[in-house]
């Protein structure tokens, strides 16, 4: 049985993650501040209290790990952080210790804009959500920019607005180019997405788009 190590499961894209890996036949690890408050369970589920800007608290954790899945986030704080720069650092350490090469991590579609958006997209994401997630946007264009620097095997993924919806299966992707007009992912399928191409090659070190 492959094993996982899955940052941001309290979040919503993380647990989706949690949920369907242990369902695709994954042995789970989960990394979580607060451990009370993560309520899955599952015989296949190891639950580890741990912080993603303490490397200490999850290091040894990454040991015998196929792939590492990061769903990083900070919800609706606005304010400045280093969750995804410092936090990505951490990860790639580890894998770097633990001989790990596979990551797949969340990012935002809306972190650059291009003519494929389309004039409305585009608008609104410079306009609006640039502006009003400036600070940890800011934060996690350095994520990006430390992951492209990496030696390891990764899959940077761009999803637009993310909802609380039902898995479909069903959804575009762009590996290494972008989506005409990528307006929304329901996290189910995002986190469906990301663990279809643990093992897919044709994803390695690449930026790719989803949206509906």
């Amino acid at each position: 049985m492959d094993s996982i190590l899955i940052f941001g499961a309290t979040g919503g894209t993380g647990r989706e993650a949690v949920i369907q890996a242990l369902e695709g036949g994954f042995a789970v690890t989960a990394v979580v501040r607060n451990p009370a408050g993560f309520t899955l369970r599952h015989d296949a589920l190891t639950i580890v209290k741990g912080d993603v800007l303490q490397l200490s608290s999850f290091e040894k954790e990454m040991v015998g790990k196929v792939a590492v899945v990061s769903c990083l986030g900070v919800g609706r704080d606005f304010k400045p952080t280093t969750v995804y720069s410092k936090g990505m650092e951490n990860i790639l350490t580890a894998m770097h210790q633990a001989n790990v090469t596979r990551l797949i991590c969340l990012s935002a579609s809306a972190l650059y804009t291009y003519k494929e958006m389309g004039f409305f997209i585009r608008l609104l994401a410079k306009q609006v959500v640039q502006r009003i997630l400036k600070k940890p946007f800011a934060d996690l264009r350095i994520m990006e920019k430390t992951v492209l620097a990496s030696a390891v095997d990764w899959s940077i993924i761009r999803p637009p607005m993310l909802k609380d919806k039902p898995l479909t299966g069903k959804y575009r992707v762009a590996v290494g180019t972008h989506l005409a007009k990528p307006f929304s992912i329901n996290r189910a399928d995002l986190a469906h997405y990301m663990l279809r191409i643990v093992n897919d090659v044709r994803t390695f070190r690449s930026i790719i788009d989803i949206a509906y």
